[in-house]
């Protein structure tokens, strides 16, 4: 693009984490190009992610409601015309934003450029290799339009004062607090239950511990651990997207599975132990600026097939508790060492 973009419209509509993984981008964006406005078109849900962003402004996207289907793109692409937006940085790719492009096809644009090819190579087994994150894959959207985005001195927003329903909420004390969110979308991803228990009760004896999950079957089941094990408060299901982003701004640690919590988390700036199970960082899922040391891997001596896919949905019936083979101990050993700053 030959001349600089003023006002660019960003596309990612799903899911949390890819959404999650945005905000470090734009944050940059803002910071190195202050005079570059951003219309955010994503889920209305995902707005307090981009909260202390000053040039970005969410558009919400109803794709199950006004904006569903050819007719509804149609009357959302007359909407965004009305803006001014002078580009379009596509990062997600889809049937749905293609479409949309088509109707705003006077406009300026460039999508990511996913690397289907690579990550066929890598869960076949031919490349076993870093492949390029997706944060770098979002920065080079941008640069395509002419907005080049540094991301090696990462800036992040301030810990939020916890007002008086989260303070006693999570009955803050002298003790660091540790954010847990055991859950994932598929099984291959998830931790087992019995061994993050034993992790949750050990690390209980020194820190106060914050679960956080979502859906029925979830919240009962951190409902009962917060019941047997002393120093540990469940928030699922009490607070809304803003207040548990307040509390995760106020974490030391974060212990998550490959998953949106962990991008959420990274993307305040809070140290954050993944544990993975059937997928594997080089995919370029890592959460944000996190050293390739607080990735903590399944042992791929015992589960040669890993990553089975990119997004951890196929993978061999044995495979299902490959995160297993990760103990405990070592991830316990991990949170303290992070704990002492390294």
């Amino acid at each position: 693009m030959s001349k600089q973009p003023k006002h660019i419209l960003v596309i990612r509509l799903s899911a949390m984490g890819d959404v999650a993984m945005i905000v470090p981008i734009l944050r940059a964006l803002n910071a190195q190009y202050p005079g570059v406005k951003v219309t955010l078109l994503t889920r209305a849900f995902f707005a307090p992610f981009f909260r202390d962003l000053e040039h970005v402004t969410v558009f919400p996207a109803d794709v199950r409601g006004k904006h569903k289907g050819i007719l509804g793109l149609f009357k959302l692409s007359t909407a965004l015309k009305a803006l001014g937006i002078d580009a379009i940085a596509d990062m997600h790719n889809v049937l749905r934003s293609n479409i949309l492009k088509f109707f705003l096809s006077s406009i300026t644009f460039c999508q990511i450029d996913k690397g289907r090819p690579e990550k066929k190579a890598l869960i076949s087994g031919k490349a076993f290799q870093q492949l390029k994150t997706t944060h770098q894959r979002y920065a080079d959207v941008l640069d395509h339009l002419g907005l080049k985005i540094n991301l090696s001195s990462p800036i992040f927003p301030k810990k939020v004062t916890l007002n008086k329903k989260l303070h006693r909420l999570i009955e803050l004390d002298s003790r660091p607090v540790l954010g847990i969110a055991p859950f994932a979308a598929h099984e291959g991803k998830q931790y087992p239950l019995n061994l993050m228990e034993e992790v949750i009760t050990q690390l209980s004896k020194d820190f106060k511990i914050v679960l956080f999950g979502g859906g029925k079957k979830e919240i009962d089941i951190l409902n009962k651990l917060e019941s047997n094990i002393d120093h540990v408060i469940n928030v699922a299901g009490k607070l809304s997207l803003n207040e548990e982003l307040d509390i995760i701004s106020n974490l030391e640690v974060m212990i998550s599975m490959d998953s949106g919590n962990a991008h959420i988390a990274a993307m305040l700036g809070v140290k954050v132990i993944t544990i993975w199970g059937v997928t594997h960082p080089y995919a370029g899922f890592k959460p944000f600026n996190q050293p390739d040391h607080y990735a903590m891997l399944a042992n791929r001596d015992l589960f040669p097939q890993i990553p089975t896919s990119i997004y951890g949905n196929t993978y061999p019936d044995h495979y299902v508790e490959a995160s297993g083979s990760i103990l405990p101990n070592d991830i316990i050993a991990k949170t303290k060492t992070l704990l002492k700053g390294s």
